[in-house]
């Protein structure tokens, strides 16, 4: 066994959106980084959604994760960048940036490699989940 020192590898999880409910896919939510304020890394990082067994949950785009390797995301006019987490597609405009939800519970994950100093100090935060009204 291994572990990543904080200085290689951060995980930030969460279970629950901005108010403290339960992240569940009978629900839509949004998790948008401000203009030049996406995971501060030298390496690369993703918004990784595991189901409540902490395994991918299978979905019709068979995608488990977005991020740095992900080169068609759309940034909104401003620069920010949203992330549209739901079981539902938010429309073909904004498929790029759709993380797929299962149904129940799920978790969410930013994964960041090769931190850079903001992250490993922790001057740099995540941003909100938002769940859609």
């Amino acid at each position: 066994m291994f572990s990543n020192v904080p200085e290689e590898t951060l995980y930030y999880g969460a279970d629950f959106d901005s108010t403290g409910q339960r992240l569940d896919g009978a629900h839509a939510y949004s998790v948008t980084f401000a203009p030049g304020q996406t995971p501060p890394v030298q390496g690369f990082w993703s918004l990784t959604l595991y189901n409540q067994e902490h395994f991918f949950a299978p979905n019709e785009l068979n995608r488990f994760s977005l991020g740095t390797k992900n080169k068609t995301l759309q940034s909104n006019p401003d620069g920010s960048l949203t992330i549209h987490v739901q079981q539902a597609s938010p429309g073909a405009d904004k498929e790029s940036n759709w993380l797929p939800a299962p149904e129940g519970p799920f978790s969410l994950y930013i994964r960041a490699y090769q931190p850079g100093e903001a992250a490993v100090t922790g001057a740099w935060v995540p941003p909100p989940i938002v769940m859609k009204p």
